[in-house]
Protein backbone atom coordinates (compact mmCIF):
# COMPACT_ATOMS: atom_id res chain seq x y z
CA UNK A 1 0.00 0.00 0.00
CA UNK A 2 1.22 3.60 -0.71
CA UNK A 3 2.00 5.91 1.63
CA UNK A 4 -0.96 8.29 -0.09
CA UNK A 5 -3.40 5.77 0.93
CA UNK A 6 -2.38 5.34 4.45
CA UNK A 7 -2.65 9.40 4.96
CA UNK A 8 -6.40 8.70 3.90
CA UNK A 9 -6.78 5.66 6.15
CA UNK A 10 -5.99 7.68 9.23
CA UNK A 11 -8.09 10.92 7.73
CA UNK A 12 -11.20 9.80 8.76
CA UNK A 13 -12.51 10.51 12.36
CA UNK A 14 -8.98 11.88 13.65
CA UNK A 15 -6.70 9.12 12.29
CA UNK A 16 -3.09 8.49 13.87
CA UNK A 17 -1.16 11.92 14.45
CA UNK A 18 2.20 12.39 13.25
CA UNK A 19 5.10 11.81 15.13
CA UNK A 20 4.19 13.90 18.45
CA UNK A 21 1.70 15.88 16.84
CA UNK A 22 -1.83 15.34 16.53
CA UNK A 23 -1.92 17.72 13.20
CA UNK A 24 -2.58 15.42 9.48
CA UNK A 25 -1.54 16.31 6.09
CA UNK A 26 -5.69 15.89 5.56
CA UNK A 27 -8.84 16.69 7.46
CA UNK A 28 -9.36 14.94 10.81
CA UNK A 29 -13.20 15.17 11.01
CA UNK A 30 -15.25 13.61 13.62
CA UNK A 31 -18.36 13.54 11.03
CA UNK A 32 -19.81 11.39 9.65
CA UNK A 33 -21.05 9.71 13.27
CA UNK A 34 -21.87 11.55 16.47
CA UNK A 35 -18.11 9.73 18.41
CA UNK A 36 -15.83 12.25 19.13
CA UNK A 37 -12.41 11.33 18.12
CA UNK A 38 -9.30 11.59 20.70
CA UNK A 39 -7.30 13.15 19.08
CA UNK A 40 -7.40 16.85 18.19
CA UNK A 41 -7.35 18.95 15.23
CA UNK A 42 -3.80 20.40 15.78
CA UNK A 43 -2.85 23.58 16.53
CA UNK A 44 -3.65 26.66 14.96
CA UNK A 45 -6.13 24.34 12.84
CA UNK A 46 -9.58 26.04 12.35
CA UNK A 47 -11.93 23.52 11.53
CA UNK A 48 -16.11 23.61 11.12
CA UNK A 49 -18.23 20.14 10.59
CA UNK A 50 -22.06 20.39 9.39
CA UNK A 51 -24.48 18.04 8.82
CA UNK A 52 -27.95 18.71 7.63
CA UNK A 53 -31.06 15.86 8.45
CA UNK A 54 -34.00 14.88 7.68
CA UNK A 55 -35.81 12.86 10.44
CA UNK A 56 -38.97 11.06 11.16
CA UNK A 57 -40.42 9.40 14.43
CA UNK A 58 -43.84 7.83 15.29
CA UNK A 59 -44.20 6.74 18.93
CA UNK A 60 -47.25 3.99 18.35
CA UNK A 61 -47.93 3.90 21.83
CA UNK A 62 -48.77 7.23 22.77
CA UNK A 63 -49.58 7.88 18.62
CA UNK A 64 -48.09 10.97 17.60
CA UNK A 65 -45.25 11.60 14.74
CA UNK A 66 -43.15 13.80 14.23
CA UNK A 67 -41.41 15.37 10.35
CA UNK A 68 -39.00 17.67 10.20
CA UNK A 69 -35.31 18.73 9.81
CA UNK A 70 -32.31 20.01 11.31
CA UNK A 71 -28.72 20.05 11.63
CA UNK A 72 -25.53 19.15 13.18
CA UNK A 73 -22.75 22.01 13.97
CA UNK A 74 -19.37 22.37 15.19
CA UNK A 75 -16.47 24.10 15.21
CA UNK A 76 -13.59 23.29 16.32
CA UNK A 77 -10.14 24.67 17.61
CA UNK A 78 -6.26 23.23 18.62
CA UNK A 79 -5.12 25.68 21.27
CA UNK A 80 -1.70 25.98 23.18
CA UNK A 81 -0.64 22.39 22.25
CA UNK A 82 -1.33 19.73 20.38
CA UNK A 83 -3.10 17.28 23.00
CA UNK A 84 -5.41 20.29 23.79
CA UNK A 85 -9.16 21.24 21.43
CA UNK A 86 -11.53 23.90 22.16
CA UNK A 87 -14.83 23.80 20.57
CA UNK A 88 -18.40 24.41 20.56
CA UNK A 89 -21.36 22.02 19.02
CA UNK A 90 -24.73 21.38 18.49
CA UNK A 91 -27.55 20.37 16.98
CA UNK A 92 -31.00 22.35 16.16
CA UNK A 93 -34.19 21.15 14.92
CA UNK A 94 -37.21 22.39 13.04
CA UNK A 95 -40.51 20.05 12.94
CA UNK A 96 -44.05 18.96 13.39
CA UNK A 97 -45.60 16.74 16.19
CA UNK A 98 -48.38 15.45 15.41
CA UNK A 99 -50.60 14.29 18.05
CA UNK A 100 -53.34 11.70 16.78
CA UNK A 101 -54.32 10.38 20.79
CA UNK A 102 -57.92 12.31 19.99
CA UNK A 103 -60.50 12.57 17.44
CA UNK A 104 -59.29 15.25 15.43
CA UNK A 105 -55.44 15.11 15.08
CA UNK A 106 -53.59 18.54 15.98
CA UNK A 107 -50.00 19.71 14.76
CA UNK A 108 -47.35 21.75 16.65
CA UNK A 109 -44.39 24.02 14.87
CA UNK A 110 -41.23 23.06 17.09
CA UNK A 111 -37.93 24.71 16.80
CA UNK A 112 -34.78 25.23 19.40
CA UNK A 113 -31.66 23.64 19.97
CA UNK A 114 -32.00 20.35 21.08
CA UNK A 115 -28.33 20.67 22.35
CA UNK A 116 -25.62 23.31 22.65
CA UNK A 117 -22.27 22.72 24.27
CA UNK A 118 -19.08 24.53 24.69
CA UNK A 119 -16.20 22.54 26.01
CA UNK A 120 -12.66 21.82 25.92
CA UNK A 121 -10.99 17.95 24.77
CA UNK A 122 -7.27 16.70 25.85
CA UNK A 123 -5.14 13.65 24.91
CA UNK A 124 -3.96 12.36 28.43
CA UNK A 125 -2.13 9.46 26.51
CA UNK A 126 -1.07 8.58 23.11
CA UNK A 127 0.43 5.16 22.54
CA UNK A 128 1.45 6.31 18.91
CA UNK A 129 3.25 9.56 19.71
CA UNK A 130 7.24 7.14 19.07
CA UNK A 131 5.46 5.45 16.28
CA UNK A 132 8.50 6.73 13.88
CA UNK A 133 10.48 4.39 16.11
CA UNK A 134 8.87 1.58 14.30
CA UNK A 135 9.63 1.76 10.91
CA UNK A 136 7.52 -0.14 7.98
CA UNK A 137 8.63 -3.38 6.64
CA UNK A 138 9.68 -2.11 3.00
CA UNK A 139 9.46 -6.30 1.56
CA UNK A 140 6.58 -7.25 3.08
CA UNK A 141 3.13 -6.06 2.36
CA UNK A 142 1.54 -8.51 4.89
CA UNK A 143 4.06 -7.63 7.48
CA UNK A 144 2.89 -4.20 7.60
CA UNK A 145 -0.52 -5.07 7.98
CA UNK A 146 0.03 -7.79 10.69
CA UNK A 147 -2.33 -7.60 14.09
CA UNK A 148 -0.21 -6.84 17.27
CA UNK A 149 -0.93 -7.52 20.86
CA UNK A 150 0.23 -3.19 21.47
CA UNK A 151 -2.29 -2.04 19.17
CA UNK A 152 -5.25 -3.07 21.79
CA UNK A 153 -4.03 -0.06 23.73
CA UNK A 154 -5.93 3.26 22.45
CA UNK A 155 -5.28 6.71 22.86
CA UNK A 156 -6.90 8.08 25.73
CA UNK A 157 -8.77 12.04 25.97
CA UNK A 158 -10.87 13.44 28.61
CA UNK A 159 -13.31 16.22 27.61
CA UNK A 160 -15.19 19.07 30.33
CA UNK A 161 -18.18 20.81 28.43
CA UNK A 162 -20.95 23.06 29.61
CA UNK A 163 -24.17 22.77 28.23
CA UNK A 164 -26.42 25.52 27.43
CA UNK A 165 -30.39 24.98 27.45
CA UNK A 166 -32.83 27.59 26.71
CA UNK A 167 -36.40 27.79 28.97
CA UNK A 168 -39.24 25.74 27.35
CA UNK A 169 -36.76 24.02 24.90
CA UNK A 170 -39.56 21.67 23.53
CA UNK A 171 -37.06 18.94 22.95
CA UNK A 172 -35.52 18.90 26.76
CA UNK A 173 -37.19 18.10 29.79
CA UNK A 174 -39.75 20.78 30.69
CA UNK A 175 -37.74 21.90 33.63
CA UNK A 176 -34.43 21.87 32.36
CA UNK A 177 -33.11 25.55 31.84
CA UNK A 178 -29.95 27.61 32.15
CA UNK A 179 -26.30 25.55 32.47
CA UNK A 180 -25.22 22.40 33.55
CA UNK A 181 -21.91 20.02 33.09
CA UNK A 182 -20.90 17.49 30.43
CA UNK A 183 -18.13 15.27 31.05
CA UNK A 184 -16.77 12.73 28.33
CA UNK A 185 -13.93 9.79 28.57
CA UNK A 186 -13.09 9.05 24.42
CA UNK A 187 -10.99 6.28 23.42
CA UNK A 188 -9.56 5.22 20.26
CA UNK A 189 -7.60 2.40 18.40
CA UNK A 190 -6.23 2.49 14.62
CA UNK A 191 -5.54 -1.14 13.85
CA UNK A 192 -3.78 -2.66 10.47
CA UNK A 193 -5.81 -2.22 7.13
CA UNK A 194 -7.73 0.60 7.97
CA UNK A 195 -9.72 -0.10 10.80
CA UNK A 196 -10.25 2.50 13.51
CA UNK A 197 -12.58 1.79 16.93
CA UNK A 198 -13.57 5.13 18.62
CA UNK A 199 -15.61 4.67 21.84
CA UNK A 200 -16.98 7.66 24.21
CA UNK A 201 -18.60 7.45 27.63
CA UNK A 202 -20.76 10.65 28.46
CA UNK A 203 -22.04 12.15 31.55
CA UNK A 204 -24.54 14.30 29.85
CA UNK A 205 -26.58 17.46 31.77
CA UNK A 206 -25.15 16.70 34.67
CA UNK A 207 -27.44 17.61 37.81
CA UNK A 208 -30.63 18.14 36.16
CA UNK A 209 -33.62 16.47 35.76
CA UNK A 210 -32.59 15.57 31.87
CA UNK A 211 -29.09 14.02 33.28
CA UNK A 212 -28.16 10.97 31.15
CA UNK A 213 -25.34 8.54 30.68
CA UNK A 214 -24.41 7.77 27.41
CA UNK A 215 -22.20 5.45 25.14
CA UNK A 216 -21.15 5.51 21.66
CA UNK A 217 -18.88 2.92 19.75
CA UNK A 218 -18.16 3.83 16.05
CA UNK A 219 -16.10 1.81 13.82
CA UNK A 220 -14.37 3.28 10.77
CA UNK A 221 -13.01 1.59 7.65
CA UNK A 222 -11.25 2.94 4.68
CA UNK A 223 -12.06 1.00 1.58
CA UNK A 224 -10.14 3.30 -1.01
CA UNK A 225 -7.68 6.03 -1.32
CA UNK A 226 -10.38 8.83 -0.85
CA UNK A 227 -13.74 6.80 0.59
CA UNK A 228 -14.50 5.51 4.20
CA UNK A 229 -17.57 3.40 5.64
CA UNK A 230 -18.67 3.05 9.12
CA UNK A 231 -20.92 1.88 11.22
CA UNK A 232 -22.27 3.57 14.94
CA UNK A 233 -24.14 2.44 17.79
CA UNK A 234 -25.14 4.62 20.27
CA UNK A 235 -27.01 3.94 23.79
CA UNK A 236 -28.51 6.44 25.90
CA UNK A 237 -30.11 6.08 28.83
CA UNK A 238 -32.29 8.37 30.90
CA UNK A 239 -34.76 9.35 32.83
CA UNK A 240 -36.85 11.94 30.13
CA UNK A 241 -35.22 9.51 26.78
CA UNK A 242 -33.64 6.32 26.21
CA UNK A 243 -32.85 4.77 22.92
CA UNK A 244 -30.59 2.38 21.36
CA UNK A 245 -29.33 3.90 18.06
CA UNK A 246 -27.59 2.54 14.95
CA UNK A 247 -25.93 4.74 12.06
CA UNK A 248 -24.22 3.12 8.72
CA UNK A 249 -22.60 5.52 6.04
CA UNK A 250 -19.51 6.85 4.45
CA UNK A 251 -17.42 9.92 3.87
CA UNK A 252 -15.61 10.94 0.43
CA UNK A 253 -12.23 13.13 0.83
CA UNK A 254 -12.75 15.95 -1.87
CA UNK A 255 -8.88 17.46 -0.99
CA UNK A 256 -6.84 17.65 2.33
CA UNK A 257 -9.12 20.04 3.69
CA UNK A 258 -12.67 18.81 2.80
CA UNK A 259 -14.69 15.98 3.59
CA UNK A 260 -17.92 14.91 2.44
CA UNK A 261 -20.48 12.56 4.47
CA UNK A 262 -23.94 10.90 4.47
CA UNK A 263 -25.47 8.35 7.18
CA UNK A 264 -28.68 6.94 8.05
CA UNK A 265 -29.87 7.06 12.04
CA UNK A 266 -32.30 4.30 12.85
CA UNK A 267 -33.66 1.98 16.08
CA UNK A 268 -35.26 -0.96 16.16
CA UNK A 269 -38.00 -0.08 18.75
CA UNK A 270 -41.32 2.17 18.13
CA UNK A 271 -41.44 3.87 21.68
CA UNK A 272 -40.57 6.14 19.16
CA UNK A 273 -39.25 4.49 15.72
CA UNK A 274 -36.61 6.67 14.76
CA UNK A 275 -35.60 6.83 11.13
CA UNK A 276 -33.41 10.20 9.72
CA UNK A 277 -31.19 10.86 6.98
CA UNK A 278 -28.10 13.50 7.11
CA UNK A 279 -25.52 14.81 4.45
CA UNK A 280 -22.20 16.72 5.66
CA UNK A 281 -19.70 18.18 5.05
CA UNK A 282 -16.09 19.15 7.16
CA UNK A 283 -13.71 21.88 6.04
CA UNK A 284 -10.58 23.44 8.02
CA UNK A 285 -8.49 26.35 7.58
CA UNK A 286 -4.83 25.36 7.55
CA UNK A 287 -2.42 27.66 9.90
CA UNK A 288 -1.20 24.26 11.34
CA UNK A 289 3.31 25.01 11.46
CA UNK A 290 5.79 22.43 12.90
CA UNK A 291 7.59 23.44 15.83
CA UNK A 292 11.33 23.63 15.11
CA UNK A 293 14.19 24.26 17.56
CA UNK A 294 16.02 26.99 16.64
CA UNK A 295 19.85 26.39 18.00
CA UNK A 296 20.80 29.46 17.08
CA UNK A 297 20.43 29.48 13.37
CA UNK A 298 20.59 32.71 11.29
CA UNK A 299 17.29 34.70 10.12
CA UNK A 300 18.26 33.27 6.45
CA UNK A 301 18.48 29.43 7.74
CA UNK A 302 15.30 30.04 9.34
CA UNK A 303 14.26 31.93 6.20
CA UNK A 304 15.20 28.56 3.82
CA UNK A 305 13.43 26.28 6.22
CA UNK A 306 10.21 28.35 5.92
CA UNK A 307 10.57 27.95 2.36
CA UNK A 308 11.44 24.04 1.95
CA UNK A 309 8.07 23.72 4.21
CA UNK A 310 5.95 25.65 1.82
CA UNK A 311 7.61 24.22 -1.24
CA UNK A 312 7.07 20.46 0.47
CA UNK A 313 3.33 21.34 1.03
CA UNK A 314 2.96 22.57 -2.64
CA UNK A 315 4.54 19.10 -3.84
CA UNK A 316 2.34 17.20 -1.70
CA UNK A 317 -0.76 18.50 -2.76
CA UNK A 318 0.20 18.02 -6.35
CA UNK A 319 1.47 14.52 -5.77
CA UNK A 320 -2.03 13.10 -3.95
CA UNK A 321 -4.52 14.50 -6.03
CA UNK A 322 -5.02 14.45 -9.71
CA UNK A 323 -6.72 16.60 -11.95
CA UNK A 324 -10.23 14.82 -11.42
CA UNK A 325 -9.27 14.86 -7.75
CA UNK A 326 -8.28 11.55 -7.36
CA UNK A 327 -5.46 10.21 -4.91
Amino acid sequence: MSFKSYLWIFSILLITPQAYSQYTEVINSNRPGVSRSAFSVGTNVVQFELGPYIINEQHTPLRYEVNGFGADFAARYGLFFEQLEVNIEGTYQNDTFKDDRSALSQDFKRNNFKSITAGAKYLVYDPYKNAEEEKPNLYSYHANRKFKWKNLIPAVAVYAGVNFDQKGNPFVASDVEGISPKIMVATQNNFAGGWVFVINLIKDRIGSDFYGFEYVVTLTKSVATQWAVFGEAQGIKGDFYADNLFRLGGAYLWTPDFQLDTAVTFNTKDTPSVFSVNFGASYRLDFHEDKEIDNNNSAEDEAKRKSRRRNKKRKKKTDDFTDDGGL
